[in-house]
């Protein structure tokens, strides 16, 4: 058997590089080699928060220090936007992977696309706060259901003391392109999604070559993990 594609993961708003650590420890049983970012302000970096464009040069500076081909780039959440972006006109990518993700057309933002598609309530709304510096953070008694209904009592309380402030322009910038159109993609949908709504998953999904239902929370990288692994195997191994 071939050796794997390198899979290099790419988190969601509030969150850093340490929510993969289960779904790193998976993959790595399984010989499937890993790398997760830590994109600026959040997690362990010291590098200043900024927008969207911020995040993905963050990304392709870090592609381009681990100088791979043929890499599997996963995002979650508003990492879907960020990997849509930092992927456009680089031929070391193979594959994206979106979950429960923001698979953003070429001129859309997040907030953007949100405004688009047909509206639907989801829990996270409720645990959004703004705040006067130009981020938001979230309530976490609030949180706790929206991001991670599925998971562990142990989980959501690591997860929940770890989140970080997240700035309001990584909402509202738009991609200048999109990598989906010389890129192979898959979307991972999450059927019990309290942070992104499964029929706006289901608008975005269809955007991919491949739509993958998972009936989960919008974090099956910790509620699921197993079953994450199984699809990232498939295609780092394909």
């Amino acid at each position: 058997m071939p050796d794997a594609r390198h899979v290099v993961l790419v988190h969601g708003a509030w969150h850093g590089a340490w929510c993969w650590a289960p779904l790193q420890a998976e993959l790595d049983r399984r010989g499937i080699p890993s790398h997760a970012i830590d994109l600026p302000g959040h997690g362990a970096s010291v590098r200043p928060l900024g927008g969207l464009h911020h995040d993905a040069g963050h990304v392709t500076d870090t592609l381009d220090h681990l100088g791979l081909d043929d890499v599997v780039l996963v995002g979650h959440s508003y990492g879907g936007a960020v990997i849509t972006e930092a992927g456009v006109g680089r031929p070391d990518l193979a594959h994206l992977v979106y979950i429960a993700a923001f698979a953003l057309d070429a001129g859309e933002s997040v907030n953007g696309a949100l405004r688009s598609f047909e509206r639907q309530s989801v829990a996270l709304a409720a645990a959004v706060q703004m705040q006067d510096d130009g981020t938001t953070t979230l309530d976490l008694d609030l949180a706790a259901s929206a991001l991670y209904g599925a998971c562990s009592p142990q989980a959501i309380k690591a997860a929940l003391r770890r989140l970080s402030p997240q700035p309001i322009a990584t909402m509202t910038e738009s991609v200048e392109g999109s990598a989906r159109d010389h890129i192979s993609s898959s979307y991972l949908r999450c059927l019990r999604d309290e942070a992104v709504h499964p029929d706006h998953q289901a608008v975005m999904a269809a955007r991919c070559d491949e739509q993958i239902d998972i009936d989960t929370d919008h974090s099956p990288f910790l509620s699921a993990t197993d079953l994450v692994a199984d699809h990232l195997e498939r295609i780092a191994c394909s």
